[in-house]
């Protein structure tokens, strides 16, 4: 272990501050009697163990983290006015949380589902969080159908496993799962550790320049120690041998100074090419071809110090992609507008509504000034300062500066479909993605989806399941069920 251990010299105390007299017996009504309940270093050490958990994270429970700096390689001011990105060589502090979406918080780490990439940075205009999975799409395009996606990834409410029928049955019927599921179970499904793997922003988002000027943007990490990953029989292993095989690997190589790196890189589309973009640029589903808008380099990160204390600073981690700083917003993604709110309220439930005032989750470059006051745990911060505003006495006052542009909206409230563009469809991307690989990866990407799809109890599902891969591309569908079928008999 290289972190430094926290040491406080002195006598063991109560909660309180009192001395302990004995910390090894408990004060009982006589030697052998029962215990007292006047022994209250007993009744408060019990009492603090049974509230030693808050609730785990519906999704993405199971993770780990590592503190870094985020540094400036290229002029992006053409683009954005965020502060953060205003110059070549500026360093930003930042805090990136990986993790599993499905497995509990005990859960093995290697396993094919896809990685959390939850980035927080420190800047000094208020912290911004982007919060990414290492897949540059998702499963659906719309927050609506998060809940049910997420119940047939968690454990059946009878079985109380996860039930394959319900996994292929919610994928077939929503075909616009196609990409994510041929990425899940090609190579790049379980990565060999947090540092060799890439993250992505996944969503679109807004940046803006001191003009005014609009402009659309994807992320991407690319990592610097070079992809790699794990077969299917490797993760088998390795997961019954060493559950915590990810979060190790990460601590480990922090602590021999081997600091992972990512290069950081954009995808910048001028707001007037979106209309007309020959995909939805804005459904989480589909990707922008590199040749349409190709990635530029414009930083790199790096993870250089571990966390002291995993509770206090993974566990009680909270990220929000509402966390955002001037020159940087929201698009009309509809995941990503539910999830503005999502990430945000489940915290406020998790870990309390001042969850924000914990030193991991609190501004580090600059200072929050609200008018929140009270509620769970509140440290008085604020002393006796006014709690509304406007006010008289000195508070804060707002800018009268929205950090993003406004984008513009037409047509009656209702509940309308994802928008389709001209080359639009479930299985295009899919398609695609498939007929880049290699004649082994096919035949990896076949046994995979076949071993997944052959437990599955009803014909009907596995042919829809089938289906899907039929339509994106006929010899992947053609392998995958001669595949299926041969597992079944």
């Amino acid at each position: 272990m290289t972190q430094e251990a926290h040491v406080t010299q002195g006598p063991l105390t109560t909660e309180a501050g009192a001395p302990v007299a004995d910390n090894q017996n408990s004060e009982t009504a006589g030697v052998g009697g029962p215990v007292l309940v006047q022994d209250q270093l007993l009744l408060e050490k019990l009492a603090h163990f049974n509230r030693e958990r808050i609730p785990e994270r519906v999704v993405h429970a199971r993770g780990a983290g590592a503190y870094g700096s985020f540094t400036v390689t290229a002029d992006v001011t053409p683009y954005t006015r965020a502060a953060f990105l205003s110059e070549v060589g500026k360093e930003t502090e930042v805090f990136l949380r990986f993790s599993t979406v499905a497995g509990n918080l005990g859960a093995a780490d290697a396993v094919r589902d896809p990685r959390g990439f939850a980035l927080k940075f420190y800047t000094e205009e208020g912290n911004y969080d982007l919060v990414g999975n290492n897949t540059p799409v998702f499963f659906i395009r719309d927050a609506i159908k998060f809940p049910d996606f997420i119940h047939t990834q968690k454990r059946d409410p009878y079985s109380g496993s996860q039930e394959a029928d319900s996994v292929w049955d919610f994928w077939g019927l929503s075909p616009e799962s196609t990409h994510q599921v041929t990425w899940l179970f090609g190579d790049r499904g379980i990565p060999a550790s947090y540092r060799h793997m890439n993250g992505y922003g996944s969503h679109t988002y807004q940046w803006s320049n001191e003009a005014g000027e609009v402009f659309w943007v994807k992320y991407h990490f690319k990592t610097d120690q070079g992809i790699r990953n794990l077969t299917q029989a490797e993760a088998n292993r390795i997961a019954g041998e060493d559950p915590d095989s990810h979060q190790r690997d990460l601590r480990q190589a922090i602590e021999r100074g081997e600091f992972p790196s990512w290069t950081v890189q954009v995808q910048i589309m001028p707001a007037a090419d979106a209309a007309m973009y020959r995909f939805n640029p804005f459904d989480l589903t589909k990707v922008w071809p590199h040749e349409d808008y190709p990635p530029l380099e414009i930083g790199r990160l790096e993870l250089n110090r571990n966390p002291r204390n995993i509770f206090a600073e993974v566990e009680q981690s909270i990220f929000s992609p509402a966390h955002f700083v001037p020159g940087i917003g929201p698009s009309p993604d509809k995941m990503l507008q539910g999830r503005l709110f999502a990430y945000g309220d489940a915290h406020r439930y998790r870990v309390g509504i001042n969850a924000d005032h914990l030193p991991v989750n609190r501004p580090h470059a600059t200072e929050a000034r609200t008018n929140s006051r009270d509620g769970f745990l509140y440290d008085g911060r604020h002393g006796g300062a006014k709690n509304y505003e406007p006010n008289s006495f000195g508070g804060p006052q707002q800018t009268g500066r929205p950090l993003w542009q406004p984008t513009s909206v037409d047509g009656l409230t209702g509940n309308h479909a994802t928008p389709v563009h001209a080359e639009d469809d479930d299985f295009v991307q899919a398609g695609d993605l498939y007929r880049l690989m290699s004649e082994e990866e096919k035949e990896r990407l076949v046994a995979g989806l076949a071993g997944a799809i052959a437990p599955v109890s009803r014909e009907d599902i596995v042919e829809r399941a089938i289906g899907n891969f039929r339509k994106a591309d006929a010899d992947f569908g053609k392998r995958l069920e001669a595949a299926v079928q041969a597992l079944r008999g």
